[in-house]
């Protein structure tokens, strides 16, 4: 007599150890993630609805030699020393007292240098708008 198997192995399994699996994650995510704090500079973006006219500008450069230049609306850009860039920012701003400053500078100037200028424009509540491009009319 020859005796048979009984027991089939079932080609299924459960999904539901998975979903657990995935439930778990989900929620060490969600937690972890609002734990995680970015550590950025805050910077204040515009919104505007339309279009405003634009600011008279101040412009200051800072090429590859260091050397800084500044200008006031369309004047000509004229070489100033970091200790001189405040009083003329100040001047700048009692003549328009809602200017904004433009801060040029070369792509190998240290960032330090950027920081300096930063700084000031920061200690005296300046409005400075960091561009990609220097002016094309210098000297």
């Amino acid at each position: 007599m020859a005796l048979k198997r009984r027991n089939k192995i079932s080609p299924n399994f459960s999904m539901a150890s998975m979903t657990d699996v995935i439930f778990l994650l989900l929620i060490f995510f969600m937690i972890t993630s609002t734990v995680v704090s970015p550590n950025a500079i805050k910077i204040l973006l515009p919104q505007g609805k339309q279009q405003t006219s634009a600011k008279p500008l101040t412009r200051v450069v800072i090429d590859k030699e260091l050397t800084y230049y500044a200008a006031f609306g369309n004047e000509k850009e004229q070489v100033i020393q970091l200790s001189e860039l405040a009083g003329f920012l100040q001047s700048c701003a009692t003549r328009e007292p809602e200017m904004y400053i433009a801060l040029y500078a070369d792509e190998t100037v240290p960032y330090k240098e950027i920081v300096n200028v930063l700084n000031i424009a920061n200690e005296n509540q300046f409005k400075m708008v960091l561009a990609t491009r220097p002016p094309e009319s210098r000297k």
